[in-house]
């Protein structure tokens, strides 16, 4: 077994988690410049024909199917890196909103609100809010956040009346089924 093409493969692949730490602080230009020469080194392995061959050509492929989207937490230096770190970043916030409201169980209107309430935690609890921040800067794309959000809320209240009460809420969605007119 010729263990040298495994062996590049493994500092390959060491070698892209290191650019993708990015570790020194590159722009995001940078990093993907970097992340490109080690993925056509890996590209040059895989045309070779050794024993990793369909491992590599699935690895350059799924990576390959990121695309852009792979260097966006580059330019933005508050969004997290990897999902280990968004994990962390939600669960700081369930458990911050379980204190805040007692409950043992994350709140259900996180579900309903969280576009906006994890967005809320996590920018004050960088720096408090000053009172001309609090001011929509749009006031349209805020009311239709609002509106967005109002949809939701409706949903989940038809749901809590349909799992209480089954009967009327079918009675009505009937009724008003029948007033519908039929398509010409």
């Amino acid at each position: 077994m010729d263990w040298a093409p495994i062996d590049q493969a493994y500092r390959l692949v060491s070698q892209a988690a290191q650019v993708l730490d990015n570790a020194e602080d590159g722009c995001a230009e940078r990093v993907k410049v970097h992340f490109s020469r080690v993925m056509d080194r890996m590209r040059t392995l895989a045309d070779q024909p050794n024993q990793l061959q369909g491992a590599l050509r699935h690895f350059l492929k799924v990576t390959d199917s990121y695309g852009p989207a792979l260097f966006h937490t580059y330019r933005l230096a508050d969004i997290p890196r990897t999902n280990n770190d968004l994990e962390q970043w939600f669960g700081a916030a369930r458990y911050h909103e379980r204190r805040v409201t007692g409950r043992k169980a994350a709140s259900p209107s996180t579900v309903i609100r969280g576009q906006v309430r994890l967005i809320a935690a996590f920018g004050s609890r960088q720096q408090p809010p000053a009172p001309a921040g609090l001011m929509p800067r749009c006031v349209v794309a805020w009311q239709t956040l609002r509106s967005e959000l109002d949809g939701r809320h409706e949903r989940r209240r038809k749901q809590l009346r349909f799992r209480r009460d089954p009967e009327p809420y079918l009675l009505d969605l009937e009724e008003r089924l029948v007033k519908l007119p039929l398509p010409s």
